[in-house]
């Protein structure tokens, strides 16, 4: 008989030490397939997808042409009395405002209830240049609202010599 470990032993040793591995692998899988870890784990992707749930905000698009830039605004359901535009330097605030007043009276036991809720949503856009608010026009349109501002052409200045 020799001393050295056959191939045979070896293998079982491989064996073995895999197979610690090979558990801790299965409970893993067993932690993040169970009901509460899922869980958890969809509420994070729901996070991911839509981090600001309660934050009500609208899609703007912002487009430069040749004369002009044009901003488009989707703003569904949206009343034109709600929407409110607010030019400073080269920022141009869009805002919509939510106002719903909620009266309820019984006279037979004198209860009198008011409520207000209020719900307000803006978007700033930046542009390169100042905005001249006498040249801007806007139109609202089957909750699409458009703001166009021309370009400006600034003055040249020549170099000299």
């Amino acid at each position: 008989m020799s001393s050295t470990p056959s191939n045979n032993n070896k293998k079982n040793i491989k064996n073995n030490d895999s197979k610690p591995f090979g558990e801790i692998m299965k409970t893993m899988n067993d932690i993040f397939n169970e009901k509460p870890i899922r869980g958890l784990l969809q509420s994070m992707d729901e996070f991911f997808k839509n981090p600001f749930p309660n934050s009500p905000t609208f899609h703007v698009d912002t487009i430069e042409t040749k004369n002009e830039y044009l901003i488009s605004a989707e703003l569904p359901g949206v009343k034109k009395e709600q929407i409110h535009l607010n030019v400073i330097g080269n920022y141009i605030t869009i805002s919509v405002e939510d106002k719903v007043i909620e009266a309820e009276e019984d006279e037979i036991n004198q209860i009198y209830r008011r409520k207000l809720s209020r719900q307000q949503s803006s978007r700033t856009i930046s542009l390169p240049q100042p905005i001249n608010e006498n040249k801007i026009s806007a139109s609202y349109r089957d909750g699409l609202l458009q703001v166009r501002i021309p370009l400006e052409k600034g003055k040249t200045i020549l170099l000299e010599e």
